[in-house]
């Protein structure tokens, strides 16, 4: 099976080669005021100087029942703190119906604007007549971030989103925060616009890192003009008085696990506790979000895709003793975007 999931960071890079986040997204040109950047976010909501936040954040809640079974064990039962769910999947009605009995799970809308397994799949919410270049022959979404970028206006991506945010309030959910599948919402600039557009009217926090992007910068190699322009977006959030990241951490995913651990849950759950571990050590001072994929793999999964390793091992680090160990050790305070979203409205302008 070919693997199409892509990071968000990966996303952010393309835009390198488009047009500035000054061009298109900012909106007032009264944000591009110099500004202390040595202040974290997390500072300005309110947590003490040097503090590391974390939200330890589940995707793809509703994409299967799987998904759906380990994002909830990470939730309940391990140290998880945040989630957001595909909602054009078909397993979304027993998520949220599971969410409603359990109000205080911190969950927000994985807007999806791709399908990108071979053999399951889904189409729009906003259904394929409505918008017709984000679906393909098939009338699925398209497989992969650059078929989008081709075929889809940003009028058609707006009117998407909208429509998985409407049908979410229609069952009853409200998000705590919205975020991006496969980072689709960075792949062109105009697209990035209309995903904050959307958050700053809805009063809803979105999944951007605006602060010092110590660790997205060192990953992919960002020129320091290149993060200037992720921070001007970033005071752009803040500005309309949304919570903004300080930092993304979104490697577990591109962990390597060796063949001959794979479907041994001991050594799988030591192997990613470990990377996991290593990866709470590297943060900075600030609020970061690290993503992962919780997933109680079954005989089925494998037919859903080949990342079933990696995304059990997410699992299984979430539930491991050690883990919530070593973030007690590194004094690590966790938190969510409800929580975030509180503190931001208790500051003001």
């Amino acid at each position: 099976m070919v693997h199409r999931h892509l990071s968000f960071i990966n996303r952010i890079a393309m835009l390198i080669k488009r047009l500035t986040f000054l061009q298109i997204i900012l909106f007032t040109s009264s944000f591009l005021s110099a500004q202390n950047d040595s202040i974290t976010y997390a500072e300005k909501l309110g947590y003490p100087k040097g503090s590391r936040v974390l939200i330890l954040h589940v995707d793809d809640m509703g994409m299967s029942f799987d998904s759906n079974e380990g994002g909830i064990a990470a939730l309940t039962k391990g140290v998880s703190t945040s989630c957001s769910v595909m909602m054009p999947c078909p397993w979304v009605p027993g998520f949220v119906h599971w969410l409603k009995n359990n109000p205080n799970i911190d969950a927000g809308l994985h807007l999806t604007l791709t399908s990108e397994w071979k053999d399951y799949r889904w189409g729009p919410v906003a259904g394929k007549n409505n918008v017709p270049g984000l679906v393909d022959n098939e009338g699925d979404l398209w497989p992969s971030v650059e078929a989008v970028i081709i075929h889809a206006t940003a009028d058609e991506v707006e009117k998407e989103i909208r429509a998985q945010l409407e049908r979410a309030r229609a069952m009853g959910f409200e998000p705590t925060h919205l975020d991006t599948h496969m980072g689709t919402l960075f792949g062109t600039p105009a697209f990035t616009e209309r995903y904050i557009k959307v958050g700053i009217e809805n009063h809803i926090p979105i999944m951007l890192p605006g602060g010092h992007d110590v660790l997205i910068q060192k990953q992919m190699h960002f020129p320091d003009a290149f993060v200037q322009q992720i921070r001007q977006a970033g005071k752009t959030l803040w500005e309309a008085g949304l919570p903004v990241l300080d930092d993304l951490e979104n490697n577990s995913y591109d962990w390597k696990i060796p063949d001959d651990i794979k479907n041994d849950d001991a050594k799988l759950q030591v192997f990613k506790t470990q990377k996991y571990i290593a990866a709470i050590k590297s943060l900075k001072p600030g609020v970061t979000m690290m993503i992962m994929h919780c997933t109680a793999t079954t005989e089925v999964f494998k037919h859903i895709s080949d990342s079933g390793p990696v995304r059990r091992g997410d699992m299984l680090a979430m539930l491991d003793p050690a883990f919530k160990k070593a973030l007690h050790d590194e004094r690590i305070i966790l938190t969510t975007w409800r929580e975030l979203k509180e503190r931001r409205a208790k500051v003001g302008k």
